[in-house]
């Protein structure tokens, strides 16, 4: 029998196991919460007050983009987007499954887009599909016990109301990616950025400055109220040079052909419209473009992704005859009195030049050589002038470099001079590769732009750099900066060289090559070309024998009203079915009228406003 205060061996071997116990225990709680409240104090505290408080950016609407009249090109309207905070989800897994179900994605795609977000922020949204339609943004709300963690957001997207009409000019957005992010750290997953056109160019206007929301939420994610809130500014309004009704004028003047117009105001040098066609719908970007739409635009034979007004480079062919005639006059090569025979052709050296008029127009003077656009004249213009003279004046008429337009890639075509071939191709130049320059073939390239801008020039005998915008306003209507006409150059021509020229150009239209552009009671100054794509022999086949890119492309230069030009313009016809002058100048003729007539009808408004 043990005494009275005696413990047994085993019971006091059990009291000391679980002293033991306790004490390991103690010692790995107290490890343990040094490490939760001391090494780690600010991360648990970070990640409990997110559990209860999250900071949510308000994306800034961009900025709107009207014409010079106020009319909306591009807009913003608002949109519901799907995100995910994977933290708030329980089961990940089976979280990503059900919203890839309503959101009629694949769960692999959405696991993807989460993977992608892999090193964010913790508690960080993850946008998973921007625009939703009502019957998924109907099955988020409806199902939205079982879909911890997801929630709608209501963000601004991009809307361009004219759909195809000026696509090229104003371009379109899509969402940021990690190498815009890493250049400019404003920017975070899901956001929008301008991808082309105005929108990127002038993306520092437009983005404006993001918000945000101090939310508190449930255990399951779930917004509850609004603590404190920042709005976010939104992004300055451009208003631009280009008239709409006249731009989706000459949209229907070229109608399904291929090509561009491009008119200008060369009192200033303000785009009036821009076509390029085909064009393209830059809704189908704002969502984020479907892989079929984008093989189909990718694919698509006529290339409506291109810019043709800034980036397509094309032969000028005749119209290049108006820089011949300036530089020989203002050189003295000839005079207005010089005549030169025209019998069909021009032997020179082991080659003969051929005039597209097959019987010659017989002895003409720069006059007469410019209404009839006798190849011929400008072949002996040309080797007198030689081909380092033709290139000054060509630049002079802002060939050879990209205009500054800034709205985009712009391409310069080409202006050779012997230089050029030598440190391009690595060869002399060849006297006779100048009788093609002389008439706008050989190396000699352009864009429709430069085009305009070439019969801009010598309608006024100032070169503007082309404008896009006129102003950046704030979003109360007041200007913020703008944008000044600019002067790039005289043209280094005497006044009466000037004259001769525009004298010329205006017969052109009333009695020569480019009789189809005349107007009732407007005097037009104007310039046919047709530039050969390819060399095929020796005899010339009609353009029905031709596959059609086989076929030449079709020039028409313009300007009016002769006396006080405010419009300037150049029609460019790709694979056209026939020449500048019966093609392109009956397109530009409809675009005048247009013009002329919309300026009636606005005086008249104005005056019975007043």
């Amino acid at each position: 029998m043990f005494g009275k205060h005696e413990v047994s061996p085993v019971v006091r071997r059990r009291i000391s196991i679980a002293a033991a116990f306790a004490v390991v225990a103690m010692l790995l709680l107290g490890a343990r919460l040094w490490n939760l409240q001391v090494l780690r104090g600010e991360q648990m505290a970070a990640l409990s007050e997110n559990n209860r408080i999250r900071l949510r950016r308000s994306p800034a609407t961009r900025g709107r983009v009207v014409d010079r009249n106020g009319k909306v090109l591009i807009d913003s309207q608002a949109s519901f987007d799907a995100v995910l905070v994977p933290e708030d989800a329980k089961d990940l897994a089976n979280v990503v499954e059900s919203l890839a179900q309503y959101l009629h994605q694949s769960s692999a795609d959405t696991q993807a887009i989460l993977d992608r977000t892999a090193g964010r922020p913790a508690f960080q949204e993850v946008l998973v599909k921007r625009h939703l339609d009502f019957d998924e943004v109907a099955a988020i709300e409806t199902h939205q016990l079982e879909l911890p963690g997801v929630s709608l957001r209501v963000t601004p997207s991009r809307s361009y109301p004219n759909g195809a009409t000026l696509a090229h000019v104003l371009g379109y957005v899509g969402e940021v990616t990690p190498s815009e992010i890493d250049r400019d750290r404003r920017y975070r997953p899901g956001d929008v950025i301008g991808k082309a056109g105005l929108e990127k160019a002038w993306e520092n206007d437009l983005r404006g400055i993001d918000g945000g929301q101090q939310i508190e939420v449930d255990a399951f994610g779930r917004e509850l109220r609004v603590l404190d809130e920042t709005e976010a500014i939104p992004g300055r309004t451009l208003v631009l040079t280009v008239d709409l009704d006249l731009q989706q004028a000459a949209e229907q003047a070229l109608g399904e052909e291929a090509g561009s117009i491009v008119a200008l105001d060369p009192r200033t040098g303000d785009v009036l419209a821009m076509v390029s066609e085909p064009s393209f719908d830059p809704n189908v970007f704002t969502g984020g473009i479907k892989p079929d739409i984008w093989r189909e635009l990718v694919k698509h034979p006529r290339h409506p992704l291109n810019a043709r007004a800034t980036q397509g480079q094309y032969p000028p062919g005749s119209t290049f005859k108006v820089i011949m005639a300036t530089a020989a006059l203002q050189e003295g090569v000839v005079n207005p009195f010089t005549s030169i025979g025209c019998h069909g052709s021009l032997d020179y050296g082991n080659h003969t030049f051929r005039c597209w008029k097959k019987g010659g127009h017989g002895s003409v003077n720069v006059h007469e050589a410019l209404v009839g656009s006798c190849d011929v004249f400008f072949y002996q213009v040309g080797a007198r002038l030689g081909v380092d003279t033709i290139a000054k004046y060509a630049r002079a008429f802002g060939l050879g470099a990209p205009t500054g337009i800034g709205i985009g890639s712009e391409r310069g075509g080409t202006i050779p001079d012997s230089e050029w071939k030598q440190r391009v191709l690595k060869q002399p130049w060849f006297k006779g590769e100048t009788l093609s320059v002389a008439i706008g073939q050989g190396y000699v390239t352009a864009t429709p732009l430069q085009m305009a801008g070439m019969i801009s020039t010598i309608s006024t005998g100032a070169r503007y750099r082309p404008r896009m915008v006129q102003r950046v306003e704030a979003i109360d209507g007041s200007t913020v900066r703008s944008v000044d006409p600019e002067l790039v150059e005289k043209l280094p021509v005497r006044d009466t060289v000037l004259k001769e020229v525009q004298e010329a150009l205006v017969d052109v239209v009333g009695r020569g090559t480019g009789n189809k552009a005349k107007l009732k009671d407007i005097a037009v100054g104007g310039k046919t070309g047709t530039s050969q794509v390819v060399t095929i022999g020796k005899t010339r086949l009609k353009a029905a024998q031709l596959k059609w890119n086989q076929r030449d492309h079709a020039w028409f230069v313009a300007f009016a009203p002769a006396e006080n030009p405010t419009i300037a313009i150049a029609t460019l016809v790709e694979h056209a079915d026939g020449g500048g002058g019966a093609i392109a100048a009956p397109i530009a003729k409809q675009v005048l009228e247009a013009y002329f007539q919309l300026q009636t009808d606005r005086e008249g408004t104005r005056v019975a406003q007043n």
